[in-house]
């Protein structure tokens, strides 16, 4: 196998939402297959540089598959062909020699696009700050076995943890849902005594605040699971469905 490729990009070039968008293609290689994706698109973005074109615009921060802030539809899936992998973990050694690589934003109403490749995700640190925090007391940290929890609570709510916020689930979810995110974020706490005293006001006011932002509502296809880089299991859709049922009742009670 040669350790050098050459590629076609198709990449969606709109300087912002309010303007017309279109596929605009570009050749590059030969690069080093072990290279990253986005380290393709910062040799792809010199070039233009050198030639007097505008780079081409994408989210970027740690490029360690921690940050969630990569994100790009590339050959019709969310951060790629590679499952459990974000974009910025993506390496060239999984794309052949002489393929054509079609690289498009994430596409949902809640989330506008900006230019070329990136979009505005803000919507989630606005359904974050709906409820996805908890009020403890600051200071030192507590002692470890003040608050015991059982080993199995303890590890879905650290599965659930795992959710970086990167939007992969929105942009694959034919619905363009965020029950993925929300899901994820309701259940960490949900699963820890730190999080019951918001319990019920949390997934009311993120459900809604959810809603409020446009995003869809779950319809079982599962793209969102098989999209997320890090696993997050639809099952914390179906918790987060009880949640919010629990916290209705209990509303309607008071």
């Amino acid at each position: 196998m040669s350790d050098t490729i050459r590629l076609t990009l198709k990449i969606w070039r709109q300087h912002d939402s309010a303007s017309p968008g279109a596929l605009r293609e570009y050749a590059v290689g030969p690069l080093s297959t072990e290279m990253s994706f986005l380290e393709m698109l910062d040799v792809l973005n010199e070039d233009l540089a050198l030639k007097g074109d505008e780079p081409v615009v994408f989210d970027h921060d740690c490029r360690e598959g921690i940050c969630g802030m990569c994100g790009a539809v590339v050959n019709g899936r969310a951060h790629g062909p590679q499952p459990g992998t974000t974009l910025c973990q993506l390496h060239l050694r999984h794309f052949r020699d002489g393929d054509t690589v079609v690289i498009e934003p994430f596409r949902a109403g809640a989330f506008p696009l900006l230019r070329d490749l990136a979009v505005d995700r803000s919507a989630f640190d606005v359904v974050i700050a709906a409820g996805g925090y908890v009020s403890v007391n600051t200071g030192g940290a507590p002692e470890a076995n003040t608050i015991p929890v059982p080993q199995a609570a303890a590890e879905k709510a650290l599965d659930a943890a795992e959710c970086i916020g990167c939007g992969a689930c929105v942009a694959a979810c034919p619905n363009a849902a965020a029950m993925l995110f929300v899901g994820a974020k309701v259940s960490h706490l949900a699963l820890l005594p730190q999080g019951a005293p918001e319990r019920d006001r949390r997934a009311l006011d993120m459900v809604r605040r959810m809603d409020q932002l446009g995003f869809g509502n779950c319809s079982n296809e599962r793209e969102c699971e098989a999209a997320c880089p890090k696993g997050v299991s639809i099952g914390n859709i179906a918790r987060l469905n009880r949640e919010f049922l629990r916290a209705s009742l209990r509303s309607e009670e008071e």
